[in-house]
C-alpha cells in the first residue's frame, strides 16, 4: 500500500507558493490578514462641515495625504455621503444582488461613500454573490476583449499581420509595447496598419512612457490609453514620480484630444513597491478607484495587473481581484477586468480564474489577452495566449458564453496575415522607412512566433522608430500612403477610426466599435438583474483554510541570502569611500547598486553570484575603453531610478542600475526616467553572457555608438508566477534600507577570488 507521501502536489514543485503576509501587517501571525482585510485597514467613517469634506476613513482633514484630499475634494459627493454613509455594509451588499434594487441607485450610493465603506460593503459577498453582482453591475450590456500583440524582435512586419489576426478574432482593442523602449513609434505604426485590415472599429494602444505614449496618440496612431497608473498609497505615488494631480492632467490631455483612456491599478502595486502601510489590498485598490473617478476618466485597467502573480499568493486573493472590479464598475467606470498577467503555473488555477469573468461578461473580460505565442508577449504572458486561444473558444462554446471571440479559419488568417505584411511593407516603402524583402514577408506570414521569423530586428526596427519620430510622421501620411499605394479600404478603415477623435462619440463611458458603430453604456446599458445566494465561509474555516505548509516569508528569504554570504566575503569586497561625485571624464560609466546589494542579499533570482554579474558588467566596459565607478544608492531601490541617478553621475552620461535580484538598466541622462537605452527585466532568466553584453553596450553608449540591444530571450515561463512572492520579499528588504535624501556612496570594488 502507497505510503501517500507523493500523492499531493508541492506547491514548491511550481514555487508558485501562497505567501504569508503577517509581516506585512504585525508580528502577531494570528492577525487575520487575508487580500480582503488588515488590522490597519481604517474604519468607515466621513465628517461633513458646510459642503466640505473634514473627515475621511478616520482622518482628519489636517492630515489628509495627497490620496485622501484628492478623493475628499473629487470623488466624495457631499449630498449623498451622509445618506450613503449611514447605511449598514451588509445592507448595501445585499442591494447588490437585489434584482429589485436597480443599479442606477447603487451607483448613486456608492458616489458618496469612501474607499474604506466601498471595500466594507463588497467584502460581505462571497465569490459567486460578488460574480453575480459584477454581472449587475458593469455599464455596457455586450462583452468584449482586448489583445496584446507584441513579439521579441519588435518586428513590424510580424506586428502587422498579428494585429489583423487578432481584429479577425473580433478582438474589441489592440494593445502593444516594445522589448525595446524607443521602437514604440515603429510599433505602433505597424499594429495602426494592421487592426486597419479586415474591419475596422478595433482601438489600438501602445504602451510606452507616459509622455512618448501621449505624443504616439497626438500623432493618431493609437486611439486608446490605458497606462496611466495609480497607486493606493503617497510614498508609492512619490516614488513613482507623480501625484493623483499629474495623472488627471495627463488624462485631460488626452481627452482633450479625442483618445479614449483607462487609468490603471490593481492589487499587488504597492506591495510590490515596497509602500503597502500594511493596508489589505483591496482596502489600498478602493483608493485607486475612487481616484480615477474623481479625475473624471473613462474606465479603469484593474484586477490585479502586474500584481495579479502576487495577489495570487494571498489569502482570498482571487476573491479580491473580483471584488476589486466590481468596486470599479459599482462605480460607474468602464471596467478592462485584468486577466492579463499570468498569476500562476497551474492550469486548474487559470481556468478557475478566467470563469467568473466569462459567465458574468465584463467591457473587457482581459486587459490583454496575449493573441501571440507566450514567449513573444513583451508584457510577460498573459492568463492566456496563444497557446490557449482554442481552449478559450471552446470554453465560449461550454458556456455558450460570449467572452468576445470568434473562431477563425486557418485560410481566412493566412490571407488576411498576406495583406496586412503587404499592407505595411507598401507604406515603409512609400514614406522611405524600409524595404521588406520577399523572404521577410513570407517567412512572417507562415510563421507562429518570432522564432520563426527572417524578419526586422530590434536594431532594425529602432532605425525605422527613429526615423517616424524624427521626420513627424502622423497617421495622415499613414493613411495617405496606403490609399495611393492601392489599399483603399485599409485607408478607409484607419480614417474611420481616426474621425471618430473628431467626434468624440467614442469617449462615452464603456464605449467600443462594433459594425462601425458606437457600443457603450449610453445605447447598449446592461439591464441584467438576478438573484445568487450560497455557501459562505466562516472566519474560523477561512483561517483553517489558510493554513497550509511551505509558506514563504521574509526571515526564510533573508536565511536564504545568508547562506550566500560567506563565500561571496571571500570572492569580493565592498568598501564605502566616501560621497560620490559627478566626473568629467568622458570615459567614466557609473553602475548604481542597489541598497542591500552585496550587503543582505546576494545572488539574482536566477541564481547568479553578485560578485560574478559585478565582474562580468565592469570588465566589460573597461575592454570597451571605458572606465566603470560603482555607486551605492540608498534614496531609491527602483531600477529606473538607479540607472538615471546613475547616469548623472556618469562623466559620460551613461549609468547602469542594477537592484540584487538582478534586474538591471542601461541609462542616459538626458532621458525621462522610465524611457531607458536596455533594460533587463527577467532577472531570473539573465545569464551572466547577458550582463556582460549589458557593461559591453554601456561602453559602446559612451562612445555614442548604437549597438545591437541585448534582449534576454525568454521561453514563456510565468515569472510572476514562479518569482513575485520571493521578489516582493527581497525588494521589501531593499525598500526599508532606503532613506530620504541619503547621499549617493562611492564604492570601492575588490575581486577576490577566482572568475566562475
Amino acid at each position: 500500500m502507497s505510503s501517500g507521501v507523493n500523492r499531493w502536489k508541492r506547491y514548491a514543485d511550481w514555487d508558485d507558493r501562497p505567501l504569508r503576509l503577517d509581516r506585512f501587517a504585525a508580528e502577531d501571525p494570528a492577525n487575520g490578514f487575508s487580500a480582503f482585510s488588515s488590522p490597519a485597514d481604517p474604519t468607515p467613517g466621513i465628517g461633513i462641515e458646510n459642503g466640505r469634506v473634514i473627515s475621511l476613513d478616520g482622518v482628519l482633514e489636517r492630515d489628509f495625504d495627497m490620496i485622501d484630499r484628492f478623493i475628499a475634494r473629487h470623488h466624495i459627493d457631499v449630498i449623498i455621503a451622509p445618506e450613503a454613509m449611514a447605511m449598514d455594509a451588509r445592507t448595501v451588499a445585499r442591494m447588490l444582488v437585489d434584482m429589485n434594487v436597480p443599479r442606477e441607485e447603487l451607483v448613486r450610493l456608492a458616489h458618496g461613500m469612501t474607499p474604506a465603506k466601498l471595500a466594507e460593503c463588497v467584502s460581505q459577498l462571497n465569490a459567486l454573490e460578488i460574480a453575480f453582482a459584477y454581472s449587475k453591475m458593469r455599464a455596457r450590456k455586450t462583452p468584449g476583449n482586448q489583445a496584446h500583440v507584441t513579439n521579441a524582435k519588435d518586428d513590424p512586419l510580424q506586428l502587422a499581420a498579428d494585429a489583423a489576426t487578432a481584429v479577425a478574432f473580433g478582438f474589441d482593442e489592440v494593445e502593444t509595447t516594445m522589448r525595446v523602449s524607443r521602437n514604440a513609434w515603429s510599433n505602433a505604426l505597424a499594429c495602426a496598419v494592421g487592426a486597419s485590415v479586415g474591419r475596422w472599429g478595433t482601438l489600438f494602444q501602445c504602451a510606452s512612457e507616459e509622455a512618448e505614449e501621449l505624443m504616439i496618440g497626438m500623432a493618431g496612431f493609437t486611439s486608446y490609453a490605458e497606462t496611466v497608473s495609480v497607486y493606493g498609497t503617497e510614498k508609492t505615488f512619490i516614488d513613482g514620480d507623480d501625484t493623483p494631480w499629474s495623472k488627471a492632467f495627463l488624462a485631460a490631455a488626452y481627452a482633450s484630444r479625442g483618445i479614449k483612456m483607462r487609468c490603471t491599478s490593481g492589487a499587488g502595486s504597492e506591495l510590490l513597491m515596497g509602500y503597502h502601510e500594511a493596508k489589505s489590498l483591496l482596502y489600498l485598490e478602493a483608493r485607486c478607484l475612487c481616484l480615477q473617478r474623481g479625475m473624471g476618466v473613462q474606465g479603469t485597467q484593474n484586477g490585479g495587473i502586474d500584481g495579479a502573480p502576487l495577489t495570487a499568493t494571498v489569502p482570498g486573493g482571487f476573491r479580491e481581484l473580483m471584488a476589486e472590479n466590481l468596486i470599479a464598475v459599482w462605480l460607474d467606470l468602464e471596467c478592462a477586468s485584468g486577466n492579463d498577467a499570468r498569476a500562476t503555473e497551474s492550469e486548474i488555477r487559470v481556468g478557475a480564474k478566467i470563469m467568473p469573468y466569462l459567465v458574468a461578461g465584463s467591457d473587457l473580460i482581459c486587459s490583454g489577452f496575449g493573441s501571440i505565442l507566450k514567449y513573444d508577449n513583451s508584457f510577460n504572458p498573459s492568463l492566456f495566449n496563444g497557446e490557449e486561444l482554442e481552449d478559450y473558444l471552446v470554453l465560449q462554446r461550454d458556456f455558450e458564453a460570449d467572452g468576445g471571440l470568434t473562431p477563425l479559419p486557418e485560410e481566412r488568417a493566412l490571407d488576411i496575415r498576406r495583406r496586412a505584411i503587404d499592407a505595411l511593407s507598401a507604406v515603409f516603402e512609400e514614406l522611405g522607412l524600409a524595404e521588406p524583402s520577399e523572404a521577410m514577408k513570407q517567412s512572417v506570414t507562415v510563421a507562429s512566433g518570432s522564432d520563426d521569423t527572417q524578419s526586422f530586428t530590434p536594431r532594425d526596427a529602432a532605425l525605422i522608430s527613429d526615423a517616424i519620430k524624427a521626420r513627424g510622421i502622423t497617421v495622415i501620411e499613414v493613411i495617405k500612403a496606403l490609399a495611393r499605394r492601392g489599399f483603399g479600404e485599409e485607408a478607409e478603415n484607419l480614417l474611420n477610426v481616426v474621425k471618430l477623435r473628431l467626434s468624440g462619440d467614442y469617449l462615452q463611458t464603456s464605449a467600443m466599435i462594433r459594425n462601425g458603430r458606437i457600443v457603450s453604456a449610453v445605447n447598449d446599458a446592461n439591464d441584467y438583474l438576478g438573484p445568487g445566494s450560497g455557501y459562505r465561509v466562516s472566519p474560523e474555516r477561512r483561517l483553517e483554510l489558510n493554513g497550509i505548509r511551505d509558506v514563504l516569508d521574509q526571515k526564510e528569504v533573508l536565511r536564504s541570502e545568508a547562506m550566500h554570504e560567506r563565500e561571496e566575503s571571500t570572492r569580493v569586497s565592498y568598501r564605502s569611500i566616501g560621497p560620490a561625485q559627478v566626473f568629467g571624464d568622458a570615459r567614466d560609466v557609473v553602475i548604481g547598486i542597489s541598497p542591500a546589494f552585496g550587503l543582505k542579499l546576494f545572488q539574482t533570482t536566477a541564481g547568479h553570484r553578485l560578485s560574478d554579474v559585478l565582474r562580468a558588467i565592469t570588465e566589460a566596459i573597461r575592454a570597451g575603453g571605458m572606465q566603470p565607478r560603482v555607486v551605492r544608492f540608498r534614496h531609491t531601490a527602483d531600477t529606473s531610478f538607479l540607472g538615471l541617478s546613475a547616469a548623472r553621475l556618469a562623466g559620460s552620461g551613461i549609468g547602469i542600475g542594477i537592484q540584487a535580484k538582478g534586474t538591471a538598466v542601461i541609462h542616459q541622462r538626458d532621458r525621462l526616467p522610465h524611457n531607458n537605452l536596455e533594460l533587463f527585466s527577467n532577472a531570473p532568466i539573465t545569464q551572466l553572457a547577458h550582463y556582460r553584453g549589458l557593461g559591453a553596450n554601456a561602453a559602446a553608449y559612451a562612445r555614442s555608438e548604437m549597438p545591437e540591444p541585448v534582449v534576454v530571450p525568454q521561453r514563456g515561463e510565468a515569472m510572476g508566477a514562479r518569482h513575485h512572492a520571493r521578489v516582493a520579499m527581497i525588494y521589501a528588504i531593499e525598500t526599508a534600507l532606503t532613506e530620504e535624501g541619503a547621499a549617493p556612496e562611492l564604492v570601492d570594488i575588490r575581486f577576490t577570488g577566482a572568475k566562475s
